[in-house]
């Protein structure tokens, strides 16, 4: 089975009572064939990419970042910081200090596109997780 390959742009999403209703706009030298020719409500598996205007991807942010932030002001990771790592972590200042120091990033933009600083933070969370298990504060 061959894979269909285009360029589209969003033109329009709608909502009916079965889901949404994605609309796209194809130049004519992109369409494929195969998609002419194919019947209205054939299925497809659909994988999408948004592009640059030079080409490349666009990076969609995984959310580590935003839990990056949000163990800075969380008093149980802390506690575990201090317990498990040794660390003294007593305010949010001391906790990013900490989370930069072990995952060897300047600051948390950097887990947008530091594979290793990622795998880190990946690393650090299932310890933390782990801990947070057995020391449950409820």
């Amino acid at each position: 089975m061959k894979a269909l390959q285009f360029e589209a742009v969003k033109v329009a999403l709608k909502q009916d009572r079965t889901g949404y209703i994605l609309t796209l706009n194809l130049h004519p030298d992109e369409i494929p064939d195969a998609l002419l020719r194919d019947f209205v409500g054939s299925r497809y598996g659909v994988a999408m990419v948004r592009i640059n205007d030079d080409e490349t991807p666009v990076h969609i942010p995984d959310g580590r970042v935003k839990k990056a932030g949000m163990l800075e002001r969380d008093k149980h990771f802390w506690r575990w910081l201090r317990e498990e790592n040794s660390l003294t972590v007593n305010s949010k200042e001391q906790c990013v200090d900490a989370i930069h120091n072990i995952l060897m990033i300047r600051s948390r933009a950097d887990l947008n596109h530091n594979t290793e600083a990622q795998e880190r933070f990946d690393s650090m969370m299932s310890e933390y997780e782990d801990w947070s298990d057995n020391n449950d504060p409820f």
